[in-house]
């Protein structure tokens, strides 16, 4: 089997039985990089300085029996806000263009303690405040699926990555929805974990209440594995929970067709008809509706429930996380670290102009937005209601898993828009997260995996959302709906995959007509 076209349990394997070397699997995905990054734009940065030493290293590991898990030797991509030592992180900003952190994140360690290499950091929006990635600094990254449409954001470059196959897996980060959205909109499996699932340290903030590290691959189970090498509790995040992983399956491996299925019989689905209203598409309702009866048909419960707070979200979500982010943004003056602009004649003038000119419009637009809801004589009518909203979101939440097992939704409202369309209108930007940010004020799980295809040929998601720390429930039930569902076709952008392209477009079709 050809590299690319393994998962990456079947890849680790493949290089721990001496088949394959490290070397020879990273410069498999080293040339598919270099073969598809000028039409999709996915990294901002390659590693090159430390690769070699990394490879032999994994290498050496693997032969000697330190690196003996599920994903050792496997490459993956990361997203430009997780620190890197020794390589540029830039939160796709210019404030950040020449920073090099001098450590790693705790997610990184726990990757190369597992036998991962990093490959190299990925496009987002400019600090993660976007749902296109189109407000990066650097570059726009495009849809593997369609080029003329957007990969989602915020974490559109990791998403976008695993889609066009430059990487098995990789890493995003998720405040409103910003793993999910990218996932459903570019075809792949994304995880929201349990806030406090995984260290958020040397993750650059944005909203710190909301925001979690998520696994991105090509499907459920891949996404698992690489959540299980990361979640856990961290000294030095002491929002992390002091709670067991649960590792039901270990690796994967042992899992067969009749386990997976066997674990969705009998558990409860609750379907919110909030999350189907006025601005949800009919080919997303359709899609969604048909994948939950196939569930239903196979011998879960799936009923119609309401959540009527959901209405207030969105309201609730923009207030909190900009209030938040203009916090946690303040630290980028010009005089610590960061851009600096040449043109200041004394201190005042040094941060309004760093900031001005070092910071993209959507990023001053919220810090605005943050810091209004924040003064005196707003905060209790705006960030005070907005956190009272918060609590009874996640009271509506409790009420719901006291009697079912997972949530069944659409991930967005929409498919992919076209390039050029969401910027010039935020409002409708930030409408386009309805169905992902309740997950974040309240603290749940959520994982997006692809249900379907619009008329277009564009990717539709199905999003599960489970109980807090309930993450192997959710996995069961994402994992017995791809069982059912069947394999999902892959996105393929390069001329030399032409066969594998034909191929998949006739799989695309009938994948379409049977789901």
């Amino acid at each position: 089997m050809e590299l690319l076209h393994m998962n990456a349990a079947e890849l680790s394997g493949t290089i721990k039985s001496g088949a394959v070397s490290v070397e020879e699997a990273v410069t498999c995905y080293r040339d598919r990089i270099a073969g598809t990054e000028a039409k999709i734009g996915a990294f901002l940065t390659i590693e090159d300085m430390q690769l070699e030493q990394r490879i032999n290293e994994v290498q050496k590991g693997i032969r000697g029996g330190r690196y003996t898990g599920p994903l050792a030797g496997v490459p993956l991509a990361v997203k430009d806000n997780i620190c890197t030592k020794g390589l540029r992180t830039t939160c796709a900003s210019k404030m950040l263009e020449n920073f090099i952190p001098t450590y790693h994140a705790t997610v990184i360690e726990r990757l190369e303690a597992a036998g991962m290499i990093v490959l190299g950091k990925t496009n987002m929006d400019e600090f993660a405040m976007g749902s296109t990635t189109e407000t990066s600094a650097f570059q726009t990254t495009r849809n593997p699926w369609n080029e003329e449409y957007v990969p989602g954001g915020s974490s559109g470059g990791s998403c976008a990555a695993v889609a066009a196959g430059e990487v098995p897996l990789a890493l995003g980060s998720d405040t409103g929805g910003s793993v999910r959205q990218p996932a459903a909109y570019c075809g792949v499996a994304g995880l929201k974990p349990t806030y406090g699932r995984i260290s958020r340290y040397g993750l650059i903030a944005y909203a710190s209440s909301m925001d979690q590290i998520g696994p991105v691959g090509r499907t459920a189970a891949e996404c698992r594995a690489l959540y299980e090498c990361i979640a856990g509790f961290d000294e030095k995040d002491a929002a992390t929970a002091k709670r067991q992983v649960q590792k039901t399956f270990g690796d994967g491996k042992n899992v067969t067709t009749e386990e997976r299925l066997e674990r969705i019989k009998g558990m409860r689905f609750a379907v919110p008809g909030e999350y189907f209203g006025e601005g949800t598409g009919t080919e997303v309702r359709e899609a969604v509706e048909k994948a939950a009866a196939l569930l239903a048909q196979n011998g879960a419960v799936v009923e119609e429930i309401c959540l009527p707070m959901t209405e207030y979200a969105v309201a609730a979500y923009y207030i909190i996380a900009c209030a938040e982010a203009s916090s946690n943004l303040s630290r980028f003056d010009g005089v610590k670290y960061g851009y600096r602009t040449k043109e200041a004649e004394n201190l005042h003038e040094l941060y309004k102009k760093s900031r001005s000119e070092g910071f993209g419009e959507e990023v001053k637009r919220r810090i605005m937005l943050g810091a209004f809801a924040l003064s005196e004589g707003y905060y209790d009518a705006y960030y005070l209601k907005a956190l009272k909203v918060r609590r009874l979101i996640k009271e509506e939440f409790d009420k719901v898993f006291s009697s079912y097992d997972c949530i069944l939704s659409p991930t967005a409202p929409s498919t992919a828009p076209k390039s050029g369309t969401s910027l010039s209108n935020p409002l409708q930007m930030y409408l386009g997260d309805a169905d992902t940010v309740a997950v974040n004020l309240a603290g749940l799980p959520a994982i997006s995996v692809p249900c379907g295809f619009d008329k277009a040929g564009l990717p539709i998601g199905l999003q599960f959302i489970g109980n807090s720390f309930c993450e192997d429930t959710l996995f069961a039930a994402a994992e017995g709906y791809e069982e059912l569902r069947g394999v999902f076709p892959a996105a393929w952008n390069t001329a030399a995959d032409k066969k594998t392209q034909e191929a998949s477009d006739i799989e695309s079709v009938r994948f379409a007509e049977e789901v």
